[in-house]
């Protein structure tokens, strides 16, 4: 009788126990999560997150949807089919703030924008200024309408005639010694490294004034105002995760992001991590006091006057409207900092 009885208990606290995991994986608030490119190192916390279930310890289930060439992810985060949306920099919360489109970035993952203008050595360019004497600059219109009415407003001697379209291959720069080339810190210079077998000399925009943060989590207003707790539970997570991808393993997260893209390499990855690192793209600025993804209200003033005074925004916008700092600076995830 009592084998019997010992039996019965077991089988079910076996059940009770199956029972419990499916609820546990039922309650698991779903979110998505659109980036704005291919999976790649600058992608990394998140897929940190994802892979060594960070999201999940939050009460969350996250799938990220790949960016890309043929990718409208911000379209799909306003047809509310995403949650969240990787916003590149300031500029475009701006933009959305101009064209009374109701989005708001709730984190910035990046300190600095990983933007860089590369130039070959021994050429006598030594500072961001001196970027100014070379004739030829290869840029994409993008930048060229912002960043590059900051860099002539700031650093007068640049002009529109030093321009050429940059066609995201480097082989124009590489034949050209007296040119300059746009670019990721995070990226084309190790394609300029491999291909044209030297080290070129890196100028980030970020330290050369052009202060906007980068890789911010940006959410539709409605969305937040009616999921704080989802909105704080997955800005945390993904905190925990950047901590995690730069100062402890991240090979899972690697292995993720070379699953989603499969042109992804361990060498550009490394290459990534290292610039991240040594630049300080992720824990610099406000990240030092608050944490990685500090929002700093400050900062968001000083770009929002810089892009006013260079012609790229209107003044008459309330840039407020852009950010919030309620969800970071809190301090999440600095202890694993190594």
């Amino acid at each position: 009788m009592t084998i019997l009885k010992t039996t019965a208990f077991c089988l079910l606290a076996g059940a009770a126990t199956v029972l419990a995991g499916q609820v546990t994986a039922q309650e698991l608030d779903e979110v998505s999560f659109g980036t704005n490119w291919l999976a790649e190192g600058e992608h990394g916390g998140f897929y940190q997150a994802v892979a060594d279930g960070t999201y999940e310890k939050y009460g969350l289930k996250v799938t990220i949807v790949q960016g890309g060439p043929s990718a409208a992810n911000q379209a799909l985060l306003m047809a509310d089919k995403i949650d969240f949306y990787m916003q590149g920099n300031l500029i475009g919360s701006f933009s959305a703030v101009e064209q009374d489109i109701p989005v708001v970035e709730v984190a910035a993952i990046f300190q600095k924008d990983p933007q860089v203008l590369i130039a070959h050595p021994d050429t006598g360019v030594k500072t961001f200024a001196d970027l100014a004497k070379l004739p030829t600059i290869f840029m994409a219109k993008d930048l060229f309408s912002t960043g590059f009415q900051w860099m002539k407003k700031a650093y007068p001697g640049f002009k529109d005639e030093q321009i050429k379209p940059y066609t995201y291959n480097p082989a124009p720069f590489l034949a050209d010694k007296m040119s300059a080339q746009q670019g990721y810190i995070t990226s084309e210079p190790y394609s300029v490294e491999t291909q044209g077998g030297f080290k070129p000399e890196l100028f980030l925009l970020a330290d050369a004034g052009f202060d906007t943060p980068s890789t911010m989590i940006e959410a539709k207003v409605d969305y937040v105002e009616a999921n704080p707790d989802i909105v704080q539970r997955f800005v945390d997570a993904s905190i925990i995760g950047w901590y995690t991808y730069l100062y402890g393993d991240n090979t899972a997260a690697n292995d993720l992001i070379k699953k989603d893209n499969p042109e992804m390499t361990d060498g550009q990855l490394a290459f990534t991590l290292e610039k991240m690192k040594t630049f300080g793209l992720v824990d610099s600025g406000a990240a030092q006091e608050g944490g990685i993804g500090c929002l700093s209200l400050d900062q968001v003033k000083s770009f929002f006057d810089k892009m006013v005074d260079a012609g790229v925004v209107k003044a008459d916008i309330d840039y407020s409207k852009v950010v919030t700092d309620k969800y970071v600076c809190k301090k999440v995830g600095m202890d694993m900092k190594k």
